[in-house]
Order: C-alpha cells, then sequence, then structure tokens
C-alpha cells in the first residue's frame, strides 16, 4: 500500500485540483470557507459535561462524507432499545484537522466512557479526534478509513484497485460547487444517478434515491488532507466492519488498514452504507465493543 506524501499528492486528488481550477475561475479569491459546524453547542475550551454513573457506556456515531447523522437511524434505534445513551455528531466535512477538532470539542460534552464510532470519511476524523482522551474505550470503524500518520483519503482510496471514486476524470463520478471566499476550493458532491450503485448496492432504489438527494458535501481539499498524528488506535481497542461489496473503499485496502491496527473484524456481504443496509449486524458490533470497553 501506497504510504501519502505530503509533497506529492494522490491522483485522484490531482486530478480534482486541475478541475477545480477551472471551477475557481468564477470564484473570488480569499482565504477557506469553515463551515459553521450544526449539532453541537460546545466549543474548544467549553466546561467538560460531569461524568455520571451508568452501566453502558454512551455511543457516539459519527457520519462520513456525502452522509448525514440520519444515516446512522436505524442503529440509534436499535441501540437505544438496547439500553444505551447515543449522541450523532454532525460532521463538518471541511478537512481532517477542523473536522477532528470539531468532534474532539463535541466529545468533551459526552459523559464517559465512550464507544466512538465512525462510517467512511469519519474513520479519518476520529483516528485524530480520540487521541489523547481517556473517555474513549474503544473505537468502531464502519466501512471506514483506518489512516496511519501521513495518511489521506485520497492516497487510501487509490492504494488497491476496486474503487469507483478513483477515476481520472473526477467530472464523470463528482459534480462541484464553488466554496464563497474558498480560495478556488469547491465543495464535490457524488452525482445523484450514480450514487445508488456506488453507496448502496442492495438498498432499495426509493430510499438510496433519497440518500443521494440529501447527500452533504465534502470539501475538495479534505481528499489530499493527511493524518498528522499518532493515530489513535494504537491505544485504543478497535472494532471493523469491512461491506465486501464496498464500492468507495475496496475491501482489500480496509483489510489491509484493519490488520495494522490490529482490529477486530467482522466481514459481511454489504455496500458502503452498510449501516442502512445492515443495521442490525453494524448495531451487534457496536455492542460487542461496549462490551469490551
Amino acid at each position: 500500500m501506497r504510504s501519502a506524501q505530503r509533497s506529492r499528492p494522490s491522483k485522484m486528488a490531482t486530478a480534482l485540483a486541475t478541475t477545480a481550477g477551472i471551477v475557481a475561475l468564477t470564484v473570488p479569491a480569499g482565504g477557506a470557507s469553515q463551515a459553521s459546524a450544526p449539532g453541537a453547542t460546545t466549543t474548544a475550551g467549553a466546561h467538560q459535561a460531569a461524568p455520571r454513573a451508568q452501566s453502558k457506556p454512551t455511543i457516539v456515531l459519527v457520519h462520513g462524507a456525502w452522509a448525514d447523522g440520519s444515516s446512522w437511524a436505524a442503529v440509534t434505534a436499535q441501540l437505544h432499545a438496547a439500553g444505551y445513551q447515543v449522541y450523532v455528531a454532525e460532521n463538518p466535512l471541511r478537512g481532517v484537522k477542523s473536522d477532528a477538532a470539531y468532534i474532539k470539542s463535541y466529545l468533551s460534552m459526552v459523559p464517559g466512557p465512550i464507544v466512538l464510532v465512525a462510517h467512511s470519511y469519519g474513520g479519518m476524523v476520529i483516528t485524530k479526534a480520540a487521541r489523547g482522551n481517556k473517555n474513549v474505550k474503544a473505537l468502531v470503524y464502519v466501512d471506514a478509513y483506518i489512516p496511519k500518520k501521513g495518511d489521506s483519503v485520497g492516497s487510501l482510496t487509490g492504494a488497491k484497485p476496486g474503487s469507483s471514486l478513483a477515476v481520472a476524470d473526477p467530472t464523470t463520478v463528482f459534480t462541484f460547487a464553488p466554496i464563497p471566499q474558498g480560495g478556488g476550493n469547491v465543495d464535490l458532491f457524488v452525482k445523484q444517478d450514480l450514487f445508488p450503485s456506488i453507496f448502496a448496492g442492495g438498498v432499495g432504489h426509493r430510499k438510496a434515491a433519497v440518500l443521494a438527494s440529501g447527500q452533504r458535501p465534502l470539501a475538495a481539499s479534505a481528499l489530499d488532507e493527511p493524518l498528522t498524528t499518532a493515530p489513535a488506535w494504537r491505544s485504543i481497542p478497535s472494532w471493523v466492519l469491512i461491506g465486501s461489496a464496498d464500492k468507495v473503499i475496496p475491501p482489500a485496502e480496509q483489510k489491509v488498514m484493519a490488520a495494522r491496527a490490529h482490529a477486530h473484524v467482522r466481514r459481511i456481504d454489504a455496500p458502503h452504507l452498510s449501516m442502512v443496509s445492515n443495521p442490525g449486524v453494524v448495531t451487534q458490533l457496536i455492542k460487542r465493543a461496549a462490551r469490551h470497553s
């Protein structure tokens, strides 16, 4: 597997940068935009909620790119039924460093112990956000990136063949929306007609179409932003679910990432949005991690 090098952007990110340059001609120059992060009311340095006695850990769910917190709805309902307190964090999707800072702040209001769960790009975020947080007792990666220092979304997506997003011409997969005052940066949306087959194979067509319509964009610059710290999984036990029908992150690459993290692995026949297609299996894996936290 290729390691990301800051001085050598991934082919995926380079192709996007070329296309984004055309879009940038219509955007005023300026500093990078940071969208307001919805959901939590705490900020960095805010008062940490006092821990309370509880028999089960709190579950925090972090969504990935081109999704929002509603993608966890079925899993959340099952965890509630099993007696768990659940927080669903809205991931800003602006970049690894800033998103991790937001999730780290969000965790400060959550009573511990915590099982921190992420899907897809969210794996990049929690791997940084959980570092040094003694309340986080377990990490769960659901069809997610499990980076080591220096890895980026672009480098990991293209490390092994099989991703439908690792294409030579990004305009065939994405549509672009200029970020106002973003210095040429753009938001990426997966083309709605492609979204069901890439993300949600096996999910009902109507449901997949709704997910495609409601996707939240990822800033293009996030694709080539590497993890710059030691990964949290070096000190926190990890559980991994790999969907063998994943067309976003190649299952072969997920297997490599899980092995180097010494994670407990569950493999199922599911698409990238496995928490939508197979919420029961995802819930079982989270509960297994919770029992060992």
